[in-house]
């Protein structure tokens, strides 16, 4: 990742990076990455959409998408992965590192009302060093192009953009949430690249579907529906144990 943020950035080159998560009433859904190289990227680095490696991507379960012209020269690619719960999707967000840090999806159930939230920390207050582990720093003994970041002046502010999009099902609350809306209905925000932090919050209450209102009235009914059958066969059941019983001894009797 830091050896194409460097080839980005030396360049004077621009790259958008856009987070996209989508979770569905169920609780199940999506999230994906799309990143957005401008035509200097190209007309610098030929090769780089031959250049990426992606085979441990697809091995974790990502489709990818691309790497696709953009109709102004640039190139473009996302990866898409489905999640089937909300603990699936945070180690999934988690997985992604930065500026995309401390990521949570919740979803929990309060009786008929369901509350899906969605949080975290995010940004690059390391800088360009943020994208280097300590196994790499280690191993090269230092942040890979540090000294030409510092000699070219560049800064992640001038050579990258990130933004953050949810689509959480349900009533999106003001406490809690402090993305923006936009048109289509989904939550969007910003993230910072000039070292401070986007602490992201968002919930949405989930209350149930109008059209399906008749479900829980309908299953209270069915349940004392059946109480009363279970009740009403025990006492039959009963009576006629106790009748047969009787009949036998007058039987018996009249045996005698």
């Amino acid at each position: 990742m830091l050896a194409i943020v460097g080839i980005v950035v030396l360049s004077s080159c621009r790259v958008d990076i856009v987070l996209d998560v989508s979770v569905d009433p169920d609780g199940t859904g999506t999230m994906s990455i799309t990143a957005t190289a401008d035509a200097d990227v190209i007309q610098r680095v030929p090769t780089i959409a031959d250049d990426l490696v992606l085979d441990d991507i697809v091995d974790a379960g990502w489709v990818v998408d691309g790497p696709t012209p953009t109709p102004d020269g640039g190139l473009v690619i996302t990866f898409t992965h489905p999640f089937e719960g909300a603990d699936e999707a945070t180690n999934l967000l988690r997985s992604l590192g930065p500026p995309f840090a401390d990521p949570e999806l919740g979803r929990g159930e309060s009786g008929d009302v369901t509350t899906n939230t969605f949080t975290g920390k995010f940004g690059l207050p390391g800088g360009f060093a943020a994208f280097a582990d300590e196994e790499l720093i280690s191993a090269v003994g230092g942040v890979p192009f540090d000294e030409e970041f510092a000699a070219a002046n560049a800064t992640p502010a001038d050579s990258i953009t990130a933004a953050v999009r949810a689509t959480l099902p349900g009533e999106i609350l003001d406490d809690g949430t402090n993305g923006t809306v936009t048109p289509d209905g989904r939550l969007e925000w910003s993230v910072p690249m000039d070292g401070s932090i986007l602490e992201l919050s968002a919930r949405a209450e989930q209350a149930p579907s109008a059209g399906g209102s008749w479900a829980r009235p309908l299953s209270i009914v069915a349940l004392i529906a059946l109480v009363a059958w279970v009740a009403f066969m025990t006492v039959f059941i009963g009576y006629v144990t106790i009748a047969r019983w009787r009949r036998s001894r007058r039987y018996h009797r009249r045996a005698a």
